[in-house]
């Protein structure tokens, strides 16, 4: 059963939306679930569990690799969630599903949406692919290259160009789309990136680690991963919510992971709820609501105490 604490004030209710979070079963076997989709309601206390990522259609091989379902986006009445080499569009009841491939799209981590286009990370290929909305393809791309202590880059169309081979130097595993540019982090990048009329720049750096990184206000937000813990900084101030832990005895599936690699309190998936209210996800599948003024967790919820099911994406649940 789905456990709700630190039950939110009269006050603080009216604040807290619908999340929708998506889920990685690291280390499962193939023929058993590897990831889903779930509606959290921190109002009304429930979780639904909309989808259940099962195909056997995927790559196996040790860490998350394919399995599950990644991060979120909504353009009109449709649901666009990514799973590793795929962009998949639902409508609002998650029905009449039908998929978006390109050769350029593998091991992808996160999704944004601007205006009429939705930007994926394809970390295999150190690249952000667009994928117009009008035109259902994907048809922009900006590929990162490291080159003499630098980072080179370049705009390609995916539809006209086949990609290289897969090098992943830089672990993209973050995108935010805005008026300003995009924002692009990575776990080998050098901290966090904005590309923006025709120019790459590093704007801030971050710690080794780092998941979800995205400007939020005055400052950046991010999940230091390393240090099990969401960080909010700015140029005059700090702060830092500890990722929730359990005891070793309320956890399952220790033993079933064979790559080793699950483990608890692993940081990943953030999204800005209102403007100071932000969500963030950890192992086992859990999300946090936390004030970034009044300097607390409100409320967190444990969908699954699954040691290898980690929450992967979020975002603010759009529709009634």
């Amino acid at each position: 059963p789905h456990q709700f604490h630190l039950r939110l004030s009269s006050a603080e209710r009216g604040r807290v939306t619908k999340l929708l979070a998506t889920s990685v079963i690291r280390g499962s076997e193939q023929g058993d679930s590897h990831g889903g989709a779930y509606l959290v309601d921190f109002d009304k206390r429930t979780v639904e569990q909309v989808l259940d990522w099962n195909t056997p259609d995927i790559d196996w091989t040790g860490r998350g690799w394919d399995r599950g379902l990644r991060g979120a986006a909504f353009a009109g009445n449709d649901v666009y969630i990514a799973a590793s080499d795929e962009l998949f569009v639902y409508d609002k009841r998650f029905q009449s599903r039908r998929g978006r491939r390109s050769p350029w799209l593998k091991h992808y981590h996160e999704i944004s949406r601007f205006g009429e286009t939705i930007f994926l990370t394809s970390t295999a290929f150190d690249a952000i692919l667009g994928f117009d909305l009008q035109k259902q393809d994907f048809t922009w791309g900006l590929r990162l290259e490291p080159e003499s202590g630098r980072i080179a880059f370049r705009t390609f169309d995916p539809r006209r160009e086949p990609p290289p081979a897969q090098t992943n130097a830089f672990h993209l595993n973050s995108i935010t789309a805005t008026e300003r540019g995009l924002f692009i982090a990575g776990l080998k990048a050098p901290g966090l990136l904005r590309f923006a009329n025709g120019a790459l720049a590093v704007i801030a750096s971050l710690p080794p680690g780092t998941h979800n990184a995205q400007p939020f206000r005055d400052g950046i937000l991010f999940n230091d991963t390393n240090a099990d813990c969401v960080r909010f900084v700015t140029p005059s101030r700090q702060r830092t919510f500890p990722v929730p832990r359990y005891k070793e005895e309320d956890l399952t599936c220790r033993d079933l992971d064979d790559s080793r690699i699950a483990r608890q309190a692993f940081a990943r998936g953030l999204c800005a709820v209102t403007e100071s209210v932000v969500a963030g996800g950890s192992s086992p599948s859990t999300i946090s609501l936390h004030d970034i003024d009044a300097n607390k967790t409100l409320s967190m919820v444990t969908l699954s105490n699954d040691i290898r099911n980690a929450v992967h994406g979020l975002a603010v649940w759009p529709f009634d």
